[in-house]
């Protein structure tokens, strides 16, 4: 008996030898374990497979799978590991027969975007049979996803000691662009000892629910198998049984999933309307934030959310807590549009506020219901505009001025020449209290259901409110904490609500599988702060950026988001003239935000769109200058100069360096002769601004005249005299982008954000490093910015809007 077994086992070796597996394991070694092609769903076996796919990973996955698959000796036990990082694989098949095992690790490695990725992966095999000399393995994967309907993986694969190697092809294609069906085919062709016949399968991958799959897969041997996945989010179970050719039952493959979020019917259908986004607004709201050690909330991000919170279906409401918010009105604005397209779906907003004045109000008031804290306060005290005058300080400092004003509302530099308004500015900045006071009543009294007298009483006869005081007259609902809105958001919806953070949304969490190929790409550019080449936008470096996104065959639409009140005229060139060659390569829609007004309009003026907020100051097409020099100042200190010269000219700005600031202080006024000179360049800059504006805006130069002058208007009146095309805000701006792109509007886009930011802010640590915390005076830094352009023709606004920065 013992020297029959053995003879079978000798034959068995040498047919082994001779005809069994090559040095290396198949592809197709592992599709016990495989539902579909690698590249027709998921993420495949994690690199394992085909190494291109772990580009598609974006967070931790682990998959156990297990079969017992019969053999002619008996049944096998075979068993895979395969977890993963984004760009990082590691998976174990392990197979034990009758006689022998084997187990295969592989380790692999990917890189590349959503449309094109490569992959490399190292593999090794431990065995006990003495008759198989396994080699380790080299494979390169590429995946290549040009759309959201097709797909194609190449893979080869190398043995490391001999001439083994494969080749695999698999294709799937997305007749419908989604996770609904998904239809694929592979072919596989070896090189070995001896020959290889080639190797093929087919099938295809139906969703017909959220993460619910049922897969049906037919090989060239005629053996068929049909799996079943079902995912509950974070954790998932499939299973896969094969029948052979003559259609019996061969055996079942089992295999359970756990880390990455993947759509599921939990939270689709069985968590439906339960839940509720809490929404925490404490600090301030920028428009960009650094990449590390920054928390901040960014006004993009908060659209974003809001935006998310409607179309999830698991969102019945938005739970907000305004408690030490930071955002300037037009932010405002933007958001509560957006909370009222929210609440137009019928789910509800309920805000929690402490202290506010008008404008926290005025964002408060969209709510459906209105917490107040019961220590909070409430003013309603209307809307002002209000400037500070230097002219006596530079009298008693010794420092003159010169202002060069052509224009009628041309009124920047009224703060060093004038003690108060003029006529025309006092016209114009009324103008614009009187716009953002209509704009706070109209909303307001439709929320609230005032009425227009009851409104202007709220604001003239009462102005401040406690706590009680609100309620009683209609401008809360409760008083209580924070801890009242829970009990309040109970109430409303007649059950227990989940409250998520942003992140738990389903648009945020979903797996990057629910779209093949990179999205298309719509930029946002900021030009943000003083118009300068090195500060401020910082046009010399933001140029760059805007060259970059028109060159860049990605992104098809471009939105300039502008939050500039002017300065430096070639600064804002710069930029404008860049955005005009992207005319007729891709739309370019320009929003504004608070102030894009004067060199602000400039960067604008090209724009195919522009987008602006009812509260948007925008306008000011004029230019002003003036000259800051010495009357006694120099003398005062003790401080003389002298100089040689050749050209009339020279001493033009030759003065004192002023202490502490280390700016020139010219000796000398401008002659009559050179103020002429002055004047006719400022004429010349105003004339060539209003020619451009007319030309991007295809109107007659007269048209534009009329309304320029230097004149502020606000987004209203912008929109009525044909600056402005749209009132809307940021998400608006990239929502017109997206339509004249040719871009569906519910096709998920790539927002890229330009300039890139800093890893981390260090004048954040600076006061904690060095103990100090120096905070910047905005009369000192205007001071500062005129005495840098001190005598050049500026199309800027006065000082008070300057403080405009990209991420403080």
């Amino acid at each position: 008996m013992f020297r029959t077994k053995t003879v079978f086992l000798l034959n068995l070796a040498a047919i082994t030898f001779l005809f069994a597996q090559p040095a290396i394991h198949s592809s197709y070694y592992q599709n016990d374990f495989s539902m579909t092609s690698p590249g027709a769903m998921k993420y495949g076996l994690y690199g394992f497979d085909n190494p291109a796919l772990l580009n598609y990973l974006d967070s931790p996955d682990l998959l156990v799978t297990w079969s017992n698959p019969p053999s002619f000796l008996g049944n096998i036990n075979r068993f895979g590991f395969f977890g993963a990082l984004p760009h990082f694989g590691f998976g174990v098949v392990k197979q034990r027969g009758p006689i022998f095992y084997a187990t295969d690790y592989r380790i692999s490695l990917s890189s590349g975007n959503r449309a094109a990725s490569m992959g490399l992966t190292y593999g090794w095999t431990n065995s006990d049979d003495p008759f198989k000399d396994y080699s380790n393995i080299l494979r390169i994967g590429a995946l290549f996803r040009p759309n959201v309907y097709a797909s194609v993986g190449l893979i080869g694969t190398a043995a490391l000691r001999g001439n083994d190697k494969e080749g695999v092809v698999d294709v799937a294609a997305r007749p419908f662009g989604n996770e609904l069906l998904a239809l694929f085919a592979d072919f596989s062709m070896e090189t070995k000892r001896l020959p290889s016949t080639p190797k093929w399968s087919a099938g295809g991958a139906v969703e017909l629910l959220p993460g619910v799959r049922v897969t049906a897969r037919y090989f060239d041997t005629k053996v068929l198998s049909l799996g079943l996945q079902f995912s509950l989010g974070t954790i998932g179970v499939e299973s896969q049984a094969e029948y052979d050719g003559s259609g019996s039952y061969s055996y079942n493959t089992y295999g359970v999933r756990i880390g990455a979020y993947d759509r599921n019917i939990v939270q689709s259908f069985l968590f439906r309307k339960k839940e509720y986004l809490d929404l925490n607004l404490y600090g301030p709201v920028k428009y960009r934030r650094y990449v590390l050690f920054d928390n901040s909330k960014t006004l993009l991000n908060l659209l974003d959310a809001v935006d998310a919170a409607k179309n999830d279906p698991a969102v019945s409401g938005i739970a907000i807590n305004a408690s030490g918010m930071d955002a300037n009105r037009e932010m405002l604005w933007e958001l509560r549009e957006k909370l009222k397209e929210f609440e137009a779906t019928g789910k509800h907003v309920i805000i929690f506020i402490d202290r506010g004045g008008i404008d926290e109000y005025h964002f408060a008031s969209v709510a459906d219901k209105i917490v107040m804290d019961p220590s909070g306060m409430l003013m309603l005290q209307g809307f002002m505009m209000g400037r500070m005058y230097l002219k006596g300080s530079l009298e008693k400092l010794g420092i003159g001025f010169d202002e060069w004003r052509f224009f009628k509302y041309k009124s920047a530099d009224e703060t060093f020449s004038r003690d108060k308004m003029s006529d025309a500015d006092r016209e114009q900045r009324q103008k614009l209290v009187d716009d953002d006071y209509r704009l706070a009543k109209d909303d307001i009294c439709a929320s609230r259901h005032f009425s227009s007298a009851q409104f202007d009483s709220l604001v003239n006869d009462k102005t401040l409110f406690l706590p009680n005081d609100a309620c009683t007259s209609g401008l809360v609902d409760t008083v209580g904490r924070w801890d009242v809105v829970e009990k309040m958001v109970k109430g409303m919806e007649r059950e227990h609500q989940f409250m998520v953070s942003p992140f738990m949304l389903a648009k945020n969490h979903l797996p990057s599988d629910n779209r093949w190929g990179e999205p298309p790409r719509i930029a946002v550019i900021y030009a943000l702060g003083a118009c300068a080449m090195d500060e401020g936008i910082t046009a010399r470096r933001l140029v760059k950026d805007v060259n970059a996104a028109v060159n860049d065959p990605r992104v098809k639409g471009i939105v300039l988001r502008v939050d500039s009140p002017g300065g430096d005229a070639m600064a804002s060139d710069y930029i404008a003239e860049a955005l005009k060659k992207a005319k007729g390569k891709k739309p370019v829609i320009v929003s504004q935000g608070y102030v894009a007004a004067s060199g602000g309009y400039w960067l604008s003026m090209y724009g195919d769109t522009i987008v602006a907020a009812p509260n948007t100051i925008t306008g000011s097409i004029g230019v002003i200058g003036g000259w800051l020099y010495n009357k006694s100042a120099k003398e005062s200190l003790g401080i003389s100069t002298d100089f040689v010269k050749a050209g009339e000219h020279a001493d033009l700005g030759f003065g004192m360096t002023m202490p502490f600031f280390g700016l020139t202080l010219p000796d000398r006024n401008l002659t009559e002769d050179e103020r002429g000179k002055m004047e006719h360049s400022i004429k010349a800059l105003y004339k060539d601004f209003v020619q451009k504006v007319a030309d991007g805006r295809k109107k007659s130069v007269d048209t534009i005249e009329a309304i320029a002058q230097g004149r502020v208007w606000s987004g209203y009146d912008g929109e009525a005299n044909g600056l402005v095309d749209v009132l809307g805000g940021l998400s608006d701006a990239i929502a017109i982008a997206k339509t004249k792109a040719g871009i569906a509007k519910d096709e998920d886009v790539k927002i890229v954000e330009y300039p890139a930011m800093g890893l981390f802010n260090f004048d954040a640590f600076a006061p904690r490093l060095f103990g100090i915390d120096v905070k910047k005076d905005a009369a000192v830094e205007y001071l500062k910015f005129r005495f840098e352009h001190n005598g050049e023709p500026l199309p800027m606004l006065p000082m008070e809007y300057l403080d405009v920065k990209p991420a403080e």
